[in-house]
């Protein structure tokens, strides 16, 4: 065991090497270029769209835009949030945060692109549901079916690693730690909130995450944001030393600018999963009149998940100066930081986050894990068994120690970024052209309504 335990550890270490990183953060810059910056140009209109229901009432979709969108950011806002930034500064010194901004800034163009193509090339399965993501647009659009079934296979088998067993240990170890609570009674609250939600299949996730996440963001949020402001003088000297460390490599592991740009670009992808393809699997199931609608809704989700709450985690830890201080291991780095400012409140707040967040991740991996399972067995039920042994899987990884499982699960996690990247880049093409269709719709709909024969439209699209 412990062979193959050091095997996969070597794995894991050379998938999420320079090489995988370098291929993620290149396309999310190619795409960039190749979108003239749209994550700047049009994320005001991006932002309204969120909260929109003009345009998805009457389109082809399972659940609407805005829960497509929280079924997405249920499954990226995770222990990674707060465990993963953490691990990020403390081995990568505030320099970090910086390149973790980076990354996530050029992963939103990576994010529009996956959408778009997830939407374009999705297909209404036996049951009259949408299935979509890269599985879809790797055979149908790239015409490669065999990247598509290596990636559903990744996927399909990584969900209990990631979006599961980690998940659901993150939060029996809360409770444990900080209320006292058995790792088996949270194991089995789990699985009964898990089957309720889960079982019901995506119409059921969307709802349940389209109520449940904003909450969560947003009491994150506002902890953060009341540290902030109860020590606004240590702000500017946190953003300073954040910019200073990320372009002279001190206080990172053997004091190297590379380990800051590996772990903030490395945590801040892993966080928001752009280039993974794991949101575009969502996005296929938004009720939608355009790819290039849902492409920008989905592309707001990097800016919520990595520029806004691992922002939050990231700050109030340089602020706390705590990150100094080695004795304090990685994993517990957050409570340190939040307790400076909050007393014995700030671990109980961060506890609550981490319980909010993994149950959160559970729920989206879910369903992106189910389609990439009926993607290989289009049989009927035999998504039913899938949903059933990933419930189950809860409890498992609630109560048990699995390193093997959650390493192979890494390896896998990976892996999958790498066919979805080649559909990327070999699809570029077709993004761009999808881009320009859906302007082109805009720009018509607003000059009907100039005449008077549509409802107004948002004029920020030009």
């Amino acid at each position: 065991m412990d062979a193959i335990t050091g095997f996969l550890d070597k794995a894991s270490g050379f998938i999420w090497g320079p090489p995988l990183l370098v291929l993620l953060v290149g396309t999310g810059i190619f795409l960039t270029v190749r979108l003239g910056f749209i994550q700047v140009r049009l994320l005001p209109y991006s932002l309204r769209q969120v909260f929109s229901r003009k345009h998805d009432k009457k389109a082809d979709g399972d659940i609407s835009q805005f829960q497509a969108l929280m079924t997405a950011m249920a499954a990226t806002v995770g222990v990674g949030n707060i465990v993963g930034v953490a691990t990020a500064v403390y081995m990568g010194g505030p320099g970090a945060v910086f390149w973790m901004w980076l990354a996530g800034f050029f992963g939103m163009a990576t994010k529009y692109g996956e959408a778009i193509l997830a939407v374009k090339y999705r297909v209404k399965d036996s049951n009259g549901e949408m299935a979509g993501g890269p599985m879809y647009y790797l055979e149908h659009g790239l015409k490669q079916k065999w990247l598509g079934i290596l990636f559903a296979i990744f996927g399909a088998l990584a969900a209990f690693g990631i979006g599961n067993g980690t998940q659901s240990k993150a939060v029996a170890d809360v409770m444990k730690n900080t209320f006292d609570v058995p790792h088996w009674i949270t194991g089995i609250a789990l699985v009964i909130f898990g089957a309720l939600v889960i079982l019901g299949g995506i119409k059921s996730i969307g709802r349940v995450t389209a109520f449940f996440v904003p909450i969560m963001a947003l009491f994150y949020f506002i902890a953060g944001a009341i540290v902030m402001i109860m020590n606004i003088n240590l702000v500017p000297e946190a953003f300073a030393t954040i910019f200073k460390y990320a372009f002279t490599g001190e206080a990172a592991v053997g004091g190297a600018i590379g380990a800051a740009i590996r772990f903030g670009v490395a945590r801040g992808l892993f966080s928001n999963e752009a280039g993974l393809g794991s949101a575009p699997i969502a996005a296929a199931a938004a009720r939608t009149d355009l790819p290039g609608r849902q492409a920008l809704i989905s592309m707001t989700q990097v800016l919520f998940d990595t520029l806004v709450i691992c922002s939050i985690t990231g700050v109030t830890i340089v602020m706390s100066g705590k990150w100094t201080d080695k004795s304090i291991d990685a994993g517990a780095l957050t409570a340190e930081a939040f307790g400076k400012f909050l007393g014995s409140a700030g671990p109980i707040v961060v506890a609550i986050g981490l319980i909010f967040f993994a149950t959160s991740t559970i729920l989206g991996w879910s369903y992106y894990g189910e389609k990439c399972f009926q993607y290989l067995f289009p049989k009927n039920g035999a998504v039913l068994g899938y949903r059933i042994a990933f419930v189950l899987f809860i409890m498992v990884g609630a109560v048990v120690s699995l390193d093997v499982v959650w390493l192979l699960a890494d390896v896998l996690n990976g892996l999958m970024a790498i066919p979805n990247l080649i559909g990327l880049l070999g699809l570029s093409g077709v993004i761009i052209m999808e881009t320009k269709r859906f302007k082109a719709k805009m720009i018509e709909e607003k000059e009907a309504e100039k005449m008077g024969k549509t409802a107004p439209v948002d004029s920020s699209v030009d």
